[in-house]
């Protein structure tokens, strides 16, 4: 549903109710309709499918929770500016475990937009350090690290961060492989 349909219907049942409590003197059901009026407000504000799919994510089911933001079609008219960086938080947490690849410009742009709580610019910036790392880019993935570091005030994901900083200190294997058909190629001509 759009979003500026949502005042729309707030607007209608805020004059609905004081139309109920001035002209029909139903003062309860004018203080009711009021009320109700505050839903379609909340959700101009917070929208009720990024809300299921934090609630999916919350309970462990991606699955769920990759269907509730399907229903997202057009974000910019769905959503408001503040929620423009979540989508895209919640589109890569749940593309995590199926793709990896795409989570990268995902992240950047959730970012970009802005996440308002703190773990999750953390959790954003650690993703982009996976990527990174695991494309080979060491000194970036060094740098996203520290970053998620300085955002992880809590300490939730502190195994993390020393786990991908472990993966740092490792040689690459591909330096340090070698052919074992190579050290015998001299025989054989």
């Amino acid at each position: 549903m759009n979003k500026y349909i949502k005042i729309v219907i707030a607007a209608v049942l805020i004059l609905t109710g004081l139309y109920m409590m001035i002209f029909t003197r139903s003062l309860g059901w004018g203080i009711v309709i009021f009320i109700l009026a505050a839903l379609p407000i909340l959700l101009f504000f917070k929208n009720e499918y990024i809300l299921l799919a934090f609630w999916q994510l919350r309970k462990q089911s991606m699955e769920k929770a990759a269907v509730w933001l399907q229903k997202v079609t057009n974000y910019q008219a769905q959503l408001h500016k503040s929620q423009y960086g979540y989508f895209h938080y919640l589109q890569g947490l749940t593309l995590a475990q199926e793709n990896p690849t795409k989570i990268e410009p995902l992240m950047k742009k959730a970012l970009e937009y802005g996440l308002n709580m703190k773990h999750d610019r953390a959790m954003a910036t650690l993703n982009l350090a996976a990527a990174a790392i695991s494309k080979g880019r060491k000194q970036e993935g060094q740098k996203l690290l520290e970053e998620a570091k300085k955002l992880d005030s809590a300490g939730m994901m502190t195994d993390q961060i020393k786990m991908m900083k472990d993966q740092l200190k490792m040689p690459s294997m591909q330096k340090h492989m070698h052919n074992p058909n190579m050290r015998q190629r001299g025989k054989f001509f």
